[in-house]
């Protein structure tokens, strides 16, 4: 079954600055949030999830959602007129949004349930990972960079944003694909919700 007025998984990128104080390493913040949904029935529970779930976009709701944040700090060397990124630290908030049951439900839709959002669960965390891969993917690029003739860094920080850019770009198309293959029809979004929906 297909909704009309629910975008039923998303995931949604912000990009972020940067600056010039530097940490160590990719620092990975991860906060997850639930919405609480209620009925006796899989119709109604997707009901509810209509109701009550996450918004994406001006008047859709989503089952669950992925969204983050992303920042960049950077430690700069100088030696002879170049400027060289020591050190590029990265910090990715990462926020998850799931559907609680807050009623009573059957066993029998209590199984449907767990399996419907262990499906659900799965469905974000592989939007989160493509998330930290795009993290690690910027800090390799960015690590040891090297601009010649740049004494005040400038050049070095333009060439900096437009590489997280560039990345940032990349990996959001691979979380639109991932969404794409998701959401077609008779895909795996489809079968959750039947699967939820089975008598």
């Amino acid at each position: 079954m297909r909704l009309t007025t629910v975008t039923l998984l998303a995931a949604v990128g912000v990009a972020g600055c940067f600056s010039s104080t530097a940490s160590a390493g990719v620092k990975i913040n991860v906060v997850t949030r639930t919405y609480d949904v209620t009925g006796t029935s899989g119709q109604a529970l997707v009901a509810s999830m209509d109701r009550s779930g996450p918004r994406h976009g001006f008047m859709a709701r989503a089952i669950a959602q992925t969204n983050y944040t992303k920042t960049w700090d950077f430690d700069f060397t100088k030696a002879k007129g170049a400027c060289r990124i020591k050190q590029a630290s990265g910090t990715l908030n990462l926020n998850f949004v799931y559907p609680r049951i807050a009623s009573p439900i059957s066993p029998a839709l209590e199984k449907h349930w767990k399996r419907f959002i262990d499906g659900v669960t799965a469905h974000e965390e592989t939007h989160g990972r493509i998330a930290r891969e795009m993290m690690a993917a910027t800090d390799k690029s960015l690590t040891g960079l090297t601009v010649p003739d740049d004494p005040q860094c400038s050049r070095t920080r333009r060439e900096a944003k437009r590489r997280i850019d560039a990345i940032y770009d990349e990996y959001e198309d691979k979380q639109n694909a991932f969404d794409a293959r998701e959401h077609r029809e008779g895909g795996h979004v489809e079968y959750l919700l039947n699967t939820l929906e089975a008598p």
